[in-house]
């Protein structure tokens, strides 16, 4: 069964929100056969990465950049995994009170080191998450589960 890595790191009640409708979305109606994995980005390791079909980040932006965690779990699995995923249909979710270009920059910078292919729009979040973000999330974590079952 194809299997969906969901990274992240959640400090806030406005993280959690984004989370919880991430993966809301992963569980659509008409989306099956496709096992949905979560981790914390502190304790996500390369063997996670190596098992997944696909993934989904999520991060809020601290100063402007990632957070430390996801930057850690993509330190941590970059080298174990360059080339074992080539094309892998990814998405990422980022909350920030102030700017979050230079985490979404990052992002794409790892991610395209290591191969991996945007399967969604960035979703960005900025302040109290509204009904709007919610809905982008759960369409982020829908398209992305659909990806990696093989429905789109």
């Amino acid at each position: 069964m194809p299997l969906l890595l969901v990274v992240h790191h959640t400090v806030s009640p406005a993280t959690q929100e984004l989370l919880e409708a991430v993966l809301d979305g992963t569980r659509a109606d008409g989306i099956e056969g496709v096992e949905v994995r979560v981790r914390a980005a502190l304790v996500a390791s390369p063997v996670d990465v190596l098992e997944a079909d696909g993934f989904v980040l999520g991060t809020p932006a601290n100063i402007g950049y990632l957070s430390g965690a996801l930057k850690h779990f993509f330190d941590g699995i970059y080298y174990p995994t360059l080339t074992a995923k080539p094309g892998a249909p990814y998405g990422i979710w980022v909350h920030g009170n102030q700017g979050v270009d230079g985490a979404l920059r990052a992002a794409a910078s790892i991610t395209g080191g290591l191969g991996w292919s945007q399967a969604h729009e960035p979703v960005t979040v900025s302040g109290s998450p509204g009904k709007d973000d919610r809905e982008a999330c759960w369409d982020l974590g829908a398209t992305v589960a659909a990806t990696v079952a093989g429905l789109t």
